[in-house]
């Protein structure tokens, strides 16, 4: 092949990625909507919290951890609210976060804060659905972790050992779901020391379903997949990705173990539903093509929504 024959070819494929790239880039909310939705999912994520809450682990006596766990317990010995308790542990633990998070963290948090155990008094009245602990554990682990994880993405808190997670999280870099799940198992054992064994094993039920939650919220589903192709066609096999499938690739270098030969390695994210349609692309350019395809949980950038 001609270098102007192979730089033709390369600008052509430069051109379509281009194109491919162009066509899914979304226009960036401005900072006060971008604060608006924000505050949204603060809202939304605490009455979800505060829901599941009352519906399900207030009336089977669950302290699944934090705040809310350390308020049930509360509510048990001292008969005092939930939503009071949760005010007076939220207030000293707001100025914590406000100190070690700054000011523009402030906002979402005091609102978090506020809004959270307000939610908890205007549902307290609500009945629930079960008495079977197992069943509260759940349905109260998979709301509390759904409603958090939601907050957490809005990029807030609801105050409380939520806060402490956060900071947690932002100092040592785990997972938010490992880090809520620390604090919360001291309540935990509080739960079971002052109530009983088995109380506790049904919060740790709670907890480690809202953990779960929380990360599936925060990193999604493995819906997207990565594939690496070596083919013996990569020129003929990019452009009908590109073309066909209408995704973006990268092109890497690669060496073959054995034989030390040069290769070029294709790597291309798509989503679930592409899967196939890669796969009946890549027979019908190179039968012989090598290829891996693996779950990815999370993809951002360009051609995929970034957070």
């Amino acid at each position: 092949m001609s270098k102007e024959t192979n730089d033709a070819r390369n600008g052509k494929l430069h051109a379509a990625n281009s194109k491919v790239i162009n066509k899914r880039k979304k226009k960036p909310l401005s900072p006060g909507k971008q604060l608006i939705w924000s505050m949204l999912q603060v809202l939304l994520g605490s009455f979800i919290m505060a829901a599941s809450f009352n519906l399900f682990l207030v009336p089977n006596e669950i302290a699944s951890g934090g705040v809310s766990g350390i308020s049930i317990l509360v509510q048990r010995f001292a008969d005092i609210s939930p939503a009071y308790t949760q005010w007076a542990v939220n207030i000293p633990l707001f100025f914590v976060g406000l100190w070690l998070l700054g000011k523009r963290y402030a906002l979402k948090v005091a609102l978090g804060s506020v809004v959270l155990p307000l939610f908890v008094l205007l549902t307290s009245h609500w009945d629930t659905p079960t008495h079977n602990p197992l069943l509260a554990a759940i349905y109260g682990g998979i709301g509390v972790g759904l409603g958090l994880g939601i907050v957490f993405r809005g990029g807030g808190s609801t105050g409380g050992l939520g806060l402490a997670a956060q900071i947690l999280h932002r100092y040592t870099g785990l997972s938010l779901g490992l880090s809520v799940a620390i604090f919360d198992g001291c309540v935990i054992i509080a739960a079971g020391l002052l109530i009983s064994p088995e109380v506790a094993l049904y919060a740790l039920v709670g907890l480690f379903v809202t953990s779960k939650t929380i990360d599936i919220i925060q990193s999604g589903l493995p819906v997207s997949k990565v594939a690496f192709i070596i083919s013996s066609e990569p020129e003929k096999l990019s452009e009908t990705i590109l073309y066909d499938l209408d995704r973006g690739l990268t092109r890497l270098d690669g060496h073959g173990g054995y034989s030390g030969e040069g290769r070029t390695v294709l790597m291309v994210v798509v989503g679930q539903m592409e899967v196939a349609k890669l796969k009946q692309l890549v027979r019908s350019v190179d039968p012989t093509a090598f290829v891996i395809i693996s779950n990815t949980s999370e993809v951002v950038g360009e051609g995929f929504k970034l957070e």
